[in-house]
């Protein structure tokens, strides 16, 4: 049964891949560019929550009584400053876009976007390497036992604890996208940007929030990947190369397609590691993100373009 084992550790993986990759597809489809610093907000989000928590700590509102809750690895610190570091990310997104992105989005075209994305990334990286240098750090070190849920699966109360809360994102951002004026908007932005000024739609207001959307979802992916793994101030240059090809696996655009795309590229990683090792397990993710875009070039949720 260890195929079961490996079953559940591609979810685990791609839950936290897929939620990432939310953030870059939203990116693409509103404001059309190729955002590269995706990943290095993910990282920037898990340090900020550590940053916060070590805030806390000095500051002495984390007493002895705020232990590790029930049979998770962490407590109510964690758990209290989720929003802020989720808050704070944002507010870097937002800050990426006033001073570069939003500029070039006026004067430049969409290859300058991206270059422009790059250097920023490589920015970012290099600054968390230099704030925290380059050796792991851990949100706590707690010892997590993982319990049998079905038969051939043992996994942790943080995983099942990651599982769920990505369900629980996932359903509120369906809500916001199909339920609020501020999805409509933003559906209507990424469906036709010629057109939405006709309606009353502001671009940059949609722009703003699909910043803060982003920004807020890398944060949680950070996060997550601190209690699973842990965390490193290049966690997201390797991470951006799963989040490209969950975006496009799901077809870039679609939400749902990036959430999926992002399950496929955990599981083909997990599943490959007993048969060609852990160093080449990125490599049969791309080999299967190939494989589907020669069936379906537009991903699994994208529209087809049948004048091509």
């Amino acid at each position: 049964m260890r195929w079961a084992q490996d079953v559940a550790n591609g979810v685990i993986l791609g839950s936290t891949i897929g939620l990432g990759a939310i953030g870059l597809t939203l990116t693409y489809s509103i404001l059309r560019f190729v955002n590269f610093t995706h990943g290095d907000l993910i990282a920037w989000g898990a340090y900020l929550a550590l940053g916060l928590l070590a805030l806390g700590r000095a500051a002495g509102l984390w007493g002895p009584g705020l232990g590790p809750l029930g049979p998770f690895s962490f407590g109510w610190p964690l758990v209290l400053v989720l929003p802020l570091g989720m808050a704070a990310t944002s507010a870097l997104a937002l800050g990426l876009d006033r001073v570069l992105f939003r500029t070039l989005r006026q004067r430049a075209g969409e290859l300058t976007l991206v270059i422009a994305s790059f250097g920023a990334s490589l920015a970012l990286r290099n600054l968390l390497v230099f704030l925290y240098g380059p050796q792991p750090d851990y949100f706590t070190r707690e010892i997590q036992i993982a319990r049998a849920v079905l038969p051939g699966v043992r996994v942790t109360a943080d995983q099942l604890a990651l599982l769920g809360l990505t369900a629980g994102l996932v359903l509120a951002l369906h809500l916001l996208l199909t339920r609020t004026t501020l999805g409509r908007a933003m559906r209507a932005t990424s469906e036709n940007p010629a057109l939405v000024r006709v309606t009353g739609i502001d671009p940059e207001a949609v722009a703003r929030w699909t910043w803060v959307i982003g920004g807020a979802l890398a944060a949680v992916a950070g996060v997550f990947v601190g209690l699973t793994v842990q965390i490193r101030p290049l966690m997201g240059a390797d991470l951006l190369l799963p989040l490209f090809a969950a975006a496009i696996l799901g077809g870039i655009g679609s939400v749902y397609g990036a959430l999926l795309g992002g399950l496929v590229v955990g599981l083909a990683e997990a599943l490959a590691v007993p048969l060609v090792g852990a160093e080449y397990r990125a490599a049969v993710a791309f080999v299967v993100l190939l494989g589907v875009l020669l069936i379906r070039p537009s991903g699994l949720f994208g529209e087809r373009d049948d004048g091509a």
